[in-house]
């Protein structure tokens, strides 16, 4: 049996970004480009955690909260 690995897709109902009211690429991308950031992000910010505790909270952060809005709403469908 095989098994395959798929690109995930990620579905935004209900925006008022476009007429469809559904996103499709702007999620993915999203998701993506949070997924690619963590995993240069995390090891960091947990580094920087044993000695700067906000600091380190605010770097492991980062992908979630800047990162992934950024591409989500650049991308309107």
């Amino acid at each position: 049996m095989a098994v395959g690995v798929g690109i995930p897709i990620c579905v935004q109902c209900g925006t008022a970004s476009n007429p469809c009211r559904c996103k499709v690429v702007g999620p993915t991308l999203g998701f993506l480009a949070c997924a690619a950031t963590a995993i240069v992000e995390w090891p960091v910010g947990a580094l920087v955690y044993c000695f700067r505790h906000g600091k380190g909270r605010r770097i492991m952060a980062h992908p979630a909260t800047v990162v992934y809005p950024s591409v989500t709403n650049a991308i309107p469908i």
